[in-house]
């Protein structure tokens, strides 16, 4: 799981139903679930493969996706992150052999996790984006676009690649995680009235995005958004799973 300082590199769903939010996501996007040994709340990882992409535990009456972000220090970066105007949502704490963590908030309001590795903890090369069953891009929605990004570029390290203009839907930042790839790694706009709050959401990378489309009605969710082409020739909708949870897709072909 080990990943340079100051980018993504964990995901987490809290959802009310372990079991049926494993079945959906497995059929959506080809994961399969692991149940980890646990002396506390009980663990589900989400595997490509053999390699974890992600993880799953059952919070009842709360059902959302949220991302890590690697930082060489937890404790360190909570004071800058409180600093910067964020918010501690859940103090820090060890996840014996694997991590140290801690939940936060942006300015805004968007929760985050920060993570620091365990030095000995193993880290399995995973596969790249667009591989189906890889996160293929990151999206904040937010109440203020230059706010969000100051903080971000400032605590993390990121860079601005570009702004495009959605018209009516306002400015598209495209951001770097410091890894220079040619399309970036996430984007951030002003979030729309229909988003109760700022919030992260995560593109999973699927094959077709007209085949994935069916997979997700068949298996109880729903498309919210699209399907829209975007720049770079790739598909995208925006969907809820059964439970409620936001989730986007993105498909290297229709």
């Amino acid at each position: 799981m080990f990943t340079p300082k100051g980018k993504f590199g964990w995901y987490e769903l809290m959802t009310s139903d372990t079991q049926a939010a494993g079945k959906f996501y497995s059929e959506v996007v080809g994961w399969t679930t692991q149940e980890m040994p646990s002396e506390g709340m009980p663990y589900t990882i989400f595997n490509l493969g053999k390699v974890g992409i992600a993880g799953m535990l059952n919070i009842p009456g709360h059902t959302a996706w949220v991302g890590y972000i690697a930082v060489d220090d937890v404790d360190a970066h909570i004071e800058k992150v409180v600093e910067a105007g964020g918010k501690l949502l859940r103090p820090a704490a060890d996840v014996p052999g694997m991590l140290r963590f801690a939940v936060m908030s942006d300015p805004q309001g968007a929760a985050i996790v920060i993570f620091t590795p365990n030095p000995a903890m193993p880290s399995p090369e995973r596969p790249a984006p667009p591989t189906p069953g890889t996160i293929g891009w990151h999206e904040l929605y937010t109440t203020d676009l230059d706010g969000a990004f100051d903080f971000y570029s400032k605590l993390f390290g990121w860079t601005k690649m570009m702004d495009m203009d959605m018209g009516e839907m306002g400015v598209y930042r495209i951001f770097d995680q410091g890894d220079h790839k040619e399309m970036g790694d996430g984007g951030m706009m002003t979030k729309a009235p229909y988003i109760p709050v700022s919030c992260w959401n995560f593109y999973l990378c699927v094959d077709s995005i007209g085949g994935a489309i069916e997979r997700v009605k068949s298996g109880g969710g729903k498309v919210v958004n699209g399907p829209m082409q975007v720049p770079g020739g790739g598909w995208i909708i925006n969907g809820q799973d059964p439970q409620g949870a936001m989730f986007s897709l993105v498909g290297t072909r229709e």
